[in-house]
């Protein structure tokens, strides 16, 4: 995988964020995605760290979901909140993993991501539809570090 400053170009980074604003259309979730060039430590344990560091633990229902990518390591892990994770199966990813993961296989990254983002979205609105009083609680830009 390239470097973090081209891993996705602009123009990719804004139609990503555009997947993100219309997947919360069909649902009170959030979903975020944090890039960064590498991991030093467990990946999955790093990705928790983020997610709090993220403040995705806040959002009223739980029901945020993080995409964290680790562009050296070609790792990527999906996290969701206790509101999700207290409803659904632990095979409930898998879906949106097998999307994101045959995309990047391929090195359409930013594909693999809004094919992920689409799929939580879809996910998402199942046990979390939206709602007339639903506010967007979480940035949909992508963070990095």
């Amino acid at each position: 995988m390239p470097n973090i400053e081209l891993f996705l170009t602009s123009n990719e980074e804004a139609e990503i964020v555009e997947a993100i604003r219309i997947a919360e259309n069909t649902t009170s979730g959030e979903i975020r995605v944090h890039i960064e060039q590498k991991c030093d430590i467990d990946a999955y344990e790093h990705a928790l760290e983020v997610f709090h560091l993220l403040k995705m633990n806040n959002t009223q229902q739980r029901n945020g979901v993080l995409i964290y990518v680790a562009v050296d390591n070609k790792s990527f892990v999906i996290l969701g909140d206790q509101g999700i994770n207290n409803i659904v199966g632990a095979d409930f990813w898998n879906s949106t993993r097998d999307k994101i993961s045959n995309q990047f296989k391929s090195g359409n990254f930013k594909q693999g991501l809004i094919d992920g983002i689409t799929e939580a979205g879809k996910a998402l609105s199942q046990h979390f539809p939206w709602n007339d009083d639903d506010k967007d609680e979480l940035d949909n830009s992508i963070s990095k570090g």
